[in-house]
């Protein structure tokens, strides 16, 4: 076995179990915060399937995006679609035997064209950092580094498609590190860059500000309803306050 199948082997083993670990503490860390108040953004819900609703709105049209910056809103909406084409076109490397709407024609055309749809909300959000002033000024170097990132895995996955790479080979690889039978992986240089970008993605993940996704479900203006005149908030170490004092 080769010393390069050996490295990325290792290496994707450990990068998943530091995101898995990761976002399992980072989870874990987001439902200890207390929310003492009731801080629901208006228009609210009163409701607890109105709260689901609305987050089921904001995970898939960014609502609260939309309403704020339509510019924004377009190129991180586009960017995000193009990733789920890019997921499912990915899928056939990990399952066996492949699933059937997987192998469809039209997912995996989709895609491959959604990269080019990745590119362009890469860019225009990369554009937004630079060139809005209010935007630039409360930048940050690792937000531009994770922008280049993305943009460099995405770039180095639409190479492949000009220089050849022995697809079943990598999928045999990936396969073979799933069920600890360890396959060949091609040495072409453009698939271990871009192999490299993704590994350093899923280390970096749980520990940057791309752990937004789950956020998003324990964020009290999103997740709570507007009953404040209703019924007494009172958090969960209040309660117990309360419960020793009695």
């Amino acid at each position: 076995m080769s010393f390069v199948t050996i490295l990325y082997g290792t290496l994707f083993y450990f990068a998943a179990a530091v995101l898995f670990v990761g976002l399992a503490y980072r989870i874990y860390e987001f439902s200890k915060i207390p929310a003492p108040l009731k801080i629901p953004t208006p228009p609210a819900p009163k409701t607890k399937t109105g709260v689901a609703v609305r987050i089921l709105r904001e995970v898939v049209l960014f609502e609260s995006l939309f309403s704020a910056t339509k510019w924004t809103w377009l190129f991180s909406w586009l960017f995000h679609l193009a990733l789920l084409l890019a997921l499912f076109r990915h899928l056939k490397f990990f399952t066996d035997p492949v699933w059937w709407f997987v192998s469809l024609e039209i997912i995996q055309a989709a895609g491959h064209y959604g990269a080019y749809i990745m590119l362009f909300g890469l860019f225009g959000l990369f554009a937004r950092r630079v060139f809005v002033d209010r935007v630039r000024y409360i930048s940050s170097p690792s937000d531009y580094l994770m922008l280049l990132l993305i943009i460099g895995i995405a770039f180095s996955g639409l190479l492949m498609k000009w220089f050849h790479t022995d697809v079943l080979a990598v999928r045999q690889f990936f396969l073979g590190l799933m069920y600890f039978q360890w396959s060949e992986l091609p040495a072409d240089i453009v698939l271990l860059v871009h192999l490299f970008l993704v590994i350093l993605l899923m280390i970096i993940f749980p520990y940057s500000k791309l752990l937004h996704a789950p956020g998003l479900f324990f964020s009290p203006t999103r997740n709570q309803t507007d009953t404040s005149r209703e019924d007494r908030h009172i958090s969960d170490w209040a309660k117990k306050l309360e419960s020793m004092k009695e």
